[in-house]
């Protein structure tokens, strides 16, 4: 699992690459610890490199999402493939996060 994080044009963007599973979560959640610190008003998590999504992966979403929201900011969940689209309908994390 490989996460980047980049500032551009006033939002933070992270991108993830590979399996967000349990083993992965740790490491994970460390590194996107500067999108749950930043001021920043809009988040956007690029999924086009995420291949697979667990629970502790889906935690980590929704910590993000809730140090966002608490500084009235958004976050956007962009280009996530078929399989995690279903999971997040499963969960209902289709009605929590902005997904384009």
């Amino acid at each position: 699992m490989n996460t980047t994080i980049r500032e551009e044009e006033g939002k933070m963007i992270a991108e993830f690459a590979g399996r967000l599973d349990t083993l992965a979560a740790v490491q994970t959640a460390k590194d996107v610890q500067p999108l749950i610190d930043s001021a920043c008003q809009q988040v956007v998590l690029d999924c086009s490199a995420l291949e697979y999504i667990s629970s502790s992966g889906l935690r980590i979403f929704i910590s993000i999402l809730k140090s966002v929201k608490a500084r009235k900011g958004e976050v956007i969940v962009q280009n996530i493939n078929d399989e995690i689209r279903k999971v997040f309908e499963m969960t209902g994390f289709n009605k929590l996060f902005i997904i384009k």
